[in-house]
């Protein structure tokens, strides 16, 4: 009986863990849920003044075509604060998420001062944004 009651508890010590695990690998997928491209599509059309979705069209902003995995500062054509030259990101969720809620605050001295203040259209936006590839 002994030896029952030792591979229950080892058991049950197992199955404890596993849920916990379990809990957490689920519990940090969720919190970095992707939005949704399409709600992110609308809340862009107040991005669309400053930036084009089209590869090479820079306007006051640069073109946010393939901006996903792209390291800052680097599309071409585009005038970019020294700032933004030097910053050396890759653009992200985390990234992207942080300089939208704050651009000045991430990048001292980057030319973008207009937020995305609602984190529900951030996750949308950036969402939307993983969809522009490049060619």
């Amino acid at each position: 009986m002994k030896h029952a009651t030792s591979f229950f508890a080892t058991t049950s010590t197992f199955a404890a863990a596993a849920c916990a695990i379990a809990i957490l690998v689920v519990g940090s997928r969720s919190s970095l849920a992707a939005g949704d491209p399409e709600a992110g599509q609308q809340v862009f059309t107040r991005c669309g003044v400053c930036h084009a979705t089209d590869p090479g069209v820079n306007k006051i902003g640069p073109s946010l075509a393939g901006v996903v995995g792209r390291k800052s500062g680097t599309a071409s054509g585009y005038d970019y604060s020294p700032a933004m030259k030097n910053a050396n990101i890759t653009w992200d969720n985390d990234t992207l998420d942080k300089f939208l809620a704050g651009p000045g605050s991430f990048v001292h001295g980057t030319k973008m001062f207009l937020s995305v203040t609602n984190s529900a259209d951030r996750q949308n936006v950036i969402a939307y944004l993983d969809t522009l590839k490049s060619p």
